[in-house]
């Protein structure tokens, strides 16, 4: 079996997965996840917000992402695989640093993570989005890598919307604005917020926050770069079909 038939039964189980009903269980543990939101003090709901907004202006309109190595076009399908699955590893370790770090700092150091991991997220899509030949300095292929973001860190029911916007992206494309200025970021940082917080609340308690902010951090860094390959896999394939 070669290497793209390989990654295309891959696809097809991922995609699959994208598109499977919320469980009884994901719809308890949404419910129980939106109890503890409200729990979570406001100063770190803020927090969040406006590292997405900036995040999402950033993106769009900034230049401090496109510094990314570009790899030479007759380059095979698995060693620029190799490479994204490498890049994804080391950032990942990076995150975990970062995360054990600020967990150990008590509260407002923890505070401060959600940012730096933003950051962190954001450079390594860029990256990945680099290695599979796309340019980064073009405005669609930004909404592209926000929209990679997304679909990482939604609910099923959210998730499964911007599964459909990637399937069909050549369609997209032909509907996309000109500008990021109707982009959705308050639905984007929502769906965010609430699917990191179960995950990264232990993070402000004294003691465990260094663990489990580096194991969370590690963890969120590698969903979203499997997430990423995937999506480009489609795009690629996609193109051959």
């Amino acid at each position: 079996m070669g290497y793209n038939e390989k990654i295309r039964i891959e696809l097809e189980f991922w995609k699959r997965d994208m598109l499977k009903k919320p469980s009884l269980f994901g719809k308890i543990t949404n419910g129980i996840q939106k109890k503890i939101n409200g729990y979570i003090p406001d100063k770190v709901h803020s927090t969040i917000t406006a590292a997405i907004k900036t995040m999402v202006q950033t993106v769009l309109y900034g230049s401090s992402y496109t510094t990314t190595s570009v790899p030479p076009q007759e380059m095979s399908l698995m060693h620029r695989e190799a490479l994204v699955k490498q890049k994804i590893e080391n950032y990942g370790k990076t995150g975990a640093a970062e995360g054990g770090i600020t967990g150990a700092g008590g509260f407002l150091m923890s505070m401060a993570d959600f940012p730096i991991l933003v950051g962190i997220k954001l450079k390594l899509l860029f990256e990945i989005a680099a290695l599979y030949g796309f340019d980064v300095k073009d405005f669609r292929e930004r909404l592209y890598i926000l929209y990679v973001f997304q679909l990482a860190f939604s609910s099923r029911e959210g998730g499964a919307k911007v599964f459909h916007k990637l399937e069909n992206w050549e369609q997209e494309l032909l509907l996309l604005p000109e500008s990021g200025d109707n982009f959705d970021w308050l639905t984007f940082q929502q769906e965010y917020r609430d699917y990191i917080d179960l995950a990264k609340l232990a993070q402000l308690l004294p003691v465990v926050g260094a663990a489990v902010g580096a194991v969370a951090n590690y963890q969120l860094i590698k969903k979203l770069g499997k997430t990423a390959m995937q999506a480009y896999r489609m795009r690629l394939l996609n193109k051959e079909d």
